[in-house]
């Protein structure tokens, strides 16, 4: 089962390594992974996907509860929250094909934000399911380049009290 987890951790050095670190020692492949910081600079989000049973899971984030550096995991898949994707990616674009291009990013609600002699570098995002949609569509193309940030992910409806501690 696929598992979003959402960890506030102290901003500090060394935090996301033993994160990461117990979770490879438990043997979780991360599928995704992005840390940055909240609206308050002295926390971290990090925001991971991995996969596993809900008790495997249930002790991965008790595990994570007992490192200092972590001030709260939660597994926030079971509710209702937004997820999202960051994507540039750079496609091969002669000029007989930016017309066809610009209209499937449009279509995407992506955004060109570089222009080349030949090339079109592209900003998309969105749920991990139209990243992927829009990467099947630009292959025809070419890709030159592509990055990702990984998820990142927040609970709907959090009442302010709901907010980081």
């Amino acid at each position: 089962m696929r598992h979003v987890l959402s960890a506030l951790v102290h901003n500090q050095a060394g935090v996301l390594a033993q994160v990461s670190g117990m979770l490879a020692s438990r043997g979780f492949n991360i599928d995704s992974l992005a840390v940055g910081e909240t609206e308050n600079a002295q926390l971290s989000r990090m925001t991971f996907v991995v996969h596993g049973d809900d008790t495997t899971l249930d002790q991965v984030r008790k595990q994570l509860d007992k490192i200092v550096s972590v001030v709260r995991v939660n597994d926030i898949s079971s509710e209702n929250f937004v997820e999202r994707d960051l994507m540039l990616i750079n496609v091969i674009a002669p000029a007989e094909k930016r017309t066809e291009i610009a209209l499937l990013v449009e279509m995407f609600r992506a955004r060109v934000v570089d222009i080349g002699p030949e090339s079109l570098m592209i900003e998309i995002s969105g749920q991990e399911q139209k990243i992927e949609a829009f990467i099947d569509l630009m292959r025809p193309y070419g890709i030159i380049e592509l990055a990702r940030t990984g998820r990142i992910a927040l609970v709907r409806g959090r009442s302010v009290q709901g907010g980081a501690t």
